[in-house]
């Protein structure tokens, strides 16, 4: 198994963003929302928000929507 640190990649540097990075992002969430298990992973979320990561789920989306990420 290799360690994250061991990967490499092919994008460039290219301050704050990464315009290429984030084109891939959207590529891929396009091809999802379009070929993949969207309803699954819906269903998937919803038991998360119900069973035994309800709280800390919760706590990291009041953290997110107060910016106030790592407390």
């Amino acid at each position: 198994m290799t360690d994250n640190s061991e990967k490499k990649s092919n994008l460039k540097m290219e301050g704050e963003g990464s315009r290429e990075g984030s084109r891939r992002f959207q590529d891929a969430q396009h091809e999802f929302a379009e070929k993949g298990d969207v309803e699954g992973k819906a269903k998937e979320a919803a038991r998360a928000l119900e069973g035994e990561e309800a709280a800390e789920l919760e706590k990291a989306r009041k953290a997110s929507a107060s910016r106030k990420v790592g407390d």
